[in-house]
């Protein structure tokens, strides 16, 4: 982030949407407030409130597409300029004209300028910045300003205003303050018209290089129109947002009747409203970190469909407090869609048709949330309801909740057509590297097997180690061991041995390194080719060993610290299968390192725990015999888990493994 806003016109160009932003939230509370002022009576007031939501949804109908083709047709600095002007004219005209009807006509022509701004200015933010890779960074901030700290600051100042207004008291103080929220509104607009013109002439970019006579409206238009049909990513990428935020407008449409079937009225209203904007909050600040480990046209598709399913359990939610979760997670996976959709079409859609694409959007959204906002309360209104007994507890099934329910069902069905047509990698699946980004980990590639052997002494598991290898090679796996080279076991002996003149943090990271190292240079890689990996105390039985090793030492060695470091070097890759050698450790026992006997006390409790939480992921095995006995009881125990035994013949008489048969993972 810092990168970005350090690029002087990006920075500005930011500064001035953060304003717009604020002013866009506090006018529309203003705006809000003075419809109600200026009616009298509830229904005139709710239709009138009604009627200013409409008003600034309406434009988009018939000028969305008008707005992007300008937007690639003229320099978009002038055109931001202009509604900046247009905008500050208008607003100060409200309270001039203090009359309802000028008020609508105002609303109307307010949103005009900002569907010819908007696009304006989204074309324009890839220009301004260096790489391509930023693109998302300068997404997010707008996202996170304009949905979040604009919707918190108009607020406050709202707030604010307001308070000064009933504290000076007097009559008609209430009309007052709202004149002078747009009032500062406008002004606002015409400081952004001044900056944007004199201190940001980058946004002109594309429009003043521009050669050759530039093609007429219905052609931009018609090329746009194409464009969409013609390519699978942006296609996808509509079809997506009309089931993503046609789930937003069943919320919104039943939000109100929703919260009072939970038994919270207007509370409970808010506190759902709430949460949305959290929910979005959080998706958008999570999407950066998934998209590093899924392809952006990948994960759009599969956050609209988690949206749905959210939606889904928002519809079957029992309690409020099941219902503020199911919302959140509709907001965190819509905001994960958004910013994807975004970054999507910055860095994936030419300068040329940016501005069309970005306006075709602004309009589907706008229209498919006016449908589902005027279509909801009518089905809502059609389903009657019924009070059920669920559990031992009654359970209210209105229209809402079928509303919601169907509306999540469409917008995961959505979601799945919208992935089919934006995925490049079709014949991969999409649940590993979903996972691997939940895990906040490095994506897991290949089919192979990795197995760890653990427990202690060491000399246990490195023989128990070599047997398996042994025995798998035998059946005719392709194996590798990690620790088989000489050079591997210098560098750990030398990363791990105590010497005076090491500490234990130092040693520590010494060890992570070439477990790193070992991680990116043979385990995954040999993974990747569908091998099985067999290594000798992977993970739990080293941070075993420092932790022994820092408390005969006096060192402040947190074990959540070593468990961090080891999950950080290894990019959080775990074993498809440990073995446990399970043995009570017997007195006198030889200790290379000074601290086996204790080490192996930490080692058999450390790693039950974690076989007790992940059975599936464990195989504990008897160490008690022979060093033979024990080797097959290892292969008795891994074999419902290996992968199936290649039957390919070599053409020398050996067998090779199968194409595909090995990596099966538990």
């Amino acid at each position: 982030m810092r990168s970005v806003l350090a690029i002087p016109s990006f920075r500005r160009l930011w500064l001035v949407t953060s304003v717009a932003g604020v002013c866009d939230w506090m006018s529309l509370l203003a705006l809000s407030a003075l419809a109600t002022q200026l009616t009298s009576g509830y229904t005139a007031q709710s239709f009138a409130l009604g009627g200013v939501v409409a008003t600034k949804l309406l434009p988009a109908l018939v000028l969305g597409p008008l707005a992007g083709a300008l937007a690639d047709k003229f320099d978009r600095r002038r055109v931001m300029v202009v509604c900046d002007l247009l905008r500050f004219a208008l607003f100060v005209s409200i309270p001039l004209v203090g009359s309802l009807w000028w008020l609508f006509v105002a609303v109307f022509l307010i949103e005009i300028c900002a569907l010819f701004w908007i696009p304006s200015k989204d074309a324009a933010v890839p220009n301004l910045l260096r790489r391509p890779d930023q693109v998302e960074t300068a997404n997010q901030l707008n996202l996170v300003m304009t949905y979040g700290v604009a919707v918190i600051t108009a607020s406050g100042l709202f707030t604010l205003l307001s308070s000064a207004g009933s504290v000076l008291g007097g009559e008609g103080s209430a009309m007052a303050t709202v004149y002078l929220a747009l009032v500062l509104s406008g002004v606002a607009y015409l400081i952004i018209a001044l900056t944007v013109w004199f201190r940001i002439p980058e946004i002109s970019g594309r429009a003043t290089e521009q050669r050759g006579p530039a093609p007429g409206i219905l052609t931009l238009l018609r090329d746009g129109a194409t464009f969409v049909v013609r390519t699978p990513l942006i296609r996808g990428l509509v079809i997506g947002i009309i089931g993503a935020f046609a789930a937003g407008g069943t919320v919104v449409g039943s939000a109100t009747l929703y919260a009072a079937s939970l038994g919270g009225g207007n509370a409970a209203y808010g506190v759902l409203f709430a949460s949305v904007f959290v929910g979005l909050a959080l998706g958008m600040g999570a999407a950066p970190r998934m998209a590093r480990r899924v392809p952006h046209n990948r994960l759009f598709g599969a956050a609209i469909v988690a949206a749905g399913l959210a939606l889904v359990l928002v519809a079957v939610a029992p309690h409020l407090f099941v219902a503020i979760a199911a919302v959140m997670l509709v907001g965190g996976f819509a905001g994960i869609a958004f910013l994807t959709g975004l970054t999507i079409i910055g860095t994936h859609v030419a300068d040329e048709v940016r501005g069309r694409i970005v306006a075709f959007v602004q309009s589907i959204v706008r229209l498919t949330l006016l449908g589902s906002m005027a279509l909801v309360p009518l089905i809502v209104g059609l389903v009657s309801a019924r009070r059920i007994e669920l559990f031992g507890y009654p359970f209210l099934i209105d229209g809402t909740r079928v509303v919601m329910l169907a509306g999540g069902l469409v917008a995961a069905g959505v979601g799945i057509v919208a992935y089919r047509q934006m995925d490049d990698r079709r014949t991969e699946p999409m649940l590993p590297d979903l996972l691997s980004a939940l895990r906040r980990g490095d994506p897991r590639e290949g089919e192979g097997v990795l197995i760890a052997v653990e427990g202690a002494p060491a000399e246990e598991t490195t023989e128990q180690a070599a047997r398996l290898a042994e025995r798998l090679r035998a059946a005719g796996h392709t194996v590798v061991v990690p620790e088989g080279g000489e050079r591997d076991r210098e560098r750990w002996a030398a990363a791990t041995r105590e010497a005076a003149l090491s500490g234990t943090r130092a040693k520590a990271l010494a060890a992570a390194a070439v477990r790193a190292d070992q991680v990116e240079r043979v385990i995954r890689p040999a993974l990747s080719s569908g091998a099985v990996v067999v290594v000798d105390r992977f993970l739990a039985s080293p941070l075993v060993q420092f932790g022994v090793a820092a408390d005969r030492a006096h060192a402040e060695l947190d074990p959540g610290e070593l468990e961090n470091l080891a999950a950080w070097a290894t990019g959080r890759l775990r074993p498809d299968v440990s073995v446990l050698l399970d043995r009570a450790p017997a007195g006198g026992e030889p200790a290379s390192s000074g601290i086996s006997g204790e080490e192996h006390v930490r080692v058999q409790r450390l790693l039950t725990r974690m076989a007790a939480a992940e059975p599936h992921r464990y195989v504990v095995v008897d160490a008690d015999g022979s060093t033979e006995e024990v080797a097959e009881r290892v292969y008795a125990g891994l074999v419902p888990v290996l992968p199936r035994r290649p039957t390919t013949s070599a053409g020398d008489g050996s067998v090779a493994p199968a194409p595909g048969t090995a990596g099966v993972s538990p």
